[in-house]
């Protein structure tokens, strides 16, 4: 057969071939856009915030379960009820007591600032007032994990048990009404309650924060570059804003020492250690808890805050430290302005922050090391950041640089739930598994 024979009939298929290729074509353009602009049909992917609500944890502001409720909790201060806020509905709901337990306790009171559970109970509705048309927020079963337990809104009818959630988290970041900081001025006793001295070998090196009877929080270039001396010769004074003639057995005695096990001495990155005493504090007007800050929680820049430490309060001191605690109000700078050239260009990591003025004068320095930064909430006293380096004191355009203790709340709450080092008798150690044998840089 000749080739003039066969072209109508190619032609026809190939015609044909074409346009069902270019229609294929279109289609999937067609779908394509669709999926990237968002469409709501079936075929369109999940909104980016949809898709984070899925996978959020509980955590914060978080969304748990499958309905994405966005829960928010809070602690009556009078009867210490627990109260509810999702996002379906207005206002705070109580809890109902079914499927509590003490592991969703100690969560909500970490998503609080909180750095323990004190107490939780179920209260009877009886004992509470409530009307009939009260909503209440209860857990349903979810085999999972306590995590990603959804909270659902019910009827008074529904709470079965007729008993509510009641908890209350350990005291933290109040004071009584009763660093290095150059350019601050006296802090009278009590004003930061959490303020401790650390003394090493009879001598002040550094300051820290008490955020448990038995816990200090510090930095952990203040424990890192000692060459290994003996955890008896540390000592921990709380309730102290004066030096002067303070006795030796006022002094708290440290079981454990641990810092961070990815903590570098030449950037000061993981800049934080805990200290575990060998006994309890006991609380009063001058000793007390600081709250740790929220999950992911960031103060605006430009927030006042404050900073406390017997350090020096002007470098040409040399090692004259202060005899009474200082106290000043530092402003907290933005990470972009503190990384520009003008400042600290590409030597901050996401685990610092900047606080202070960009004329200088007021700043934290040595021997203010490991103290605390703190930041009010409403009425509650955060530790947002921990002392940790800067470029001379009070410079102009080098402000302070501290430890972002938001990036550690993990870390921090790990450590303290196996009581340090994994339960076994280790005195230093970078990890809750093993023994540092070498402190030195």
């Amino acid at each position: 057969m000749s080739l003039e024979n066969l072209c109508p009939i190619k032609r026809c298929l190939l015609l044909l071939g074409a346009i069902g290729l270019l229609a294929g074509a279109a289609i999937g353009m067609w779908l394509l856009g669709l999926y990237l602009l968002g469409d709501s049909s079936p075929l369109s992917k999940p909104p980016l915030d949809q898709w984070l609500k899925q996978r959020a944890g509980l955590w914060g502001h978080a969304s748990v379960g499958a309905n994405c409720h966005q829960v928010s909790f809070r602690i009556n201060t009078g009867s210490f009820l627990l109260e509810v806020q999702v996002e379906s509905r207005p206002g705070w709901l109580l809890a109902c007591h079914e499927r509590w337990n003490l592991s969703l306790g100690t969560l909500i009171c970490r998503q609080l600032g909180y750095l323990q559970l004190a107490h939780h109970k179920g209260v009877n509705l009886t004992d509470v007032k409530v009307n009939d048309t009260q909503d209440f927020v209860q857990i349903v079963p979810n085999q999972k994990s306590i995590i990603e337990d959804v909270w659902q809104v019910r009827w008074v009818t529904d709470c079965a048990s007729g008993r509510i959630v009641a908890l209350k988290c350990s005291e933290c970041g109040l004071r009584s009404t009763a660093a290095r900081i150059v350019g601050g001025s006296d802090a009278p006793l009590g004003r930061w309650p959490w303020q401790v001295s650390l003394y090493l070998n009879s001598r002040h090196v550094c300051g820290g924060s008490v955020v448990a009877h038995d816990w200090i929080i510090t930095a952990a270039h203040c424990v890192h570059n000692y060459r290994r001396p003996q955890v008896s010769s540390w000592l921990v004074f709380a309730g102290i804003i004066a030096h002067v003639s303070v006795p030796q057995q006022a002094g708290a005695a440290v079981e454990k020492i641990i810092y961070h096990p990815r903590y570098d001495d030449r950037s000061h990155d993981y800049d934080i250690a805990l200290m575990k005493l060998t006994a309890p504090l006991n609380f009063s007007n001058a000793i007390r808890a600081v709250c740790l800050p929220l999950y992911h929680q960031d103060f605006p820049h430009g927030t006042h805050c404050w900073i406390s430490g017997w350090g020096y309060t002007t470098p040409e001191h040399g090692e004259q430290l202060q005899e009474m605690l200082k106290e000043a109000i530092v402003p907290l700078i933005s990470s972009k302005k503190c990384i520009s050239s003008c400042m600290y260009f590409g030597e901050l990591t996401p685990r610092m922050l900047c606080a202070g003025y960009l004329d200088g004068k007021v700043d934290a320095c040595q021997a203010d090391s490991g103290g605390p930064l703190v930041c009010q909430d409403e009425l509650t006293w955060r530790l947002v950041g921990i002392v940790s380096w800067g470029t001379g004191c009070g410079e102009p355009n080098y402000p302070g640089v501290y430890t972002k203790v938001a990036e550690f709340l993990d870390w921090i709450y790990q450590i303290i739930e196996l009581t340090g080092c994994g339960g076994r008798h280790h005195l230093y150690c970078t990890r809750t598994d093993t023994i540092l044998h070498d402190q030195s840089k």
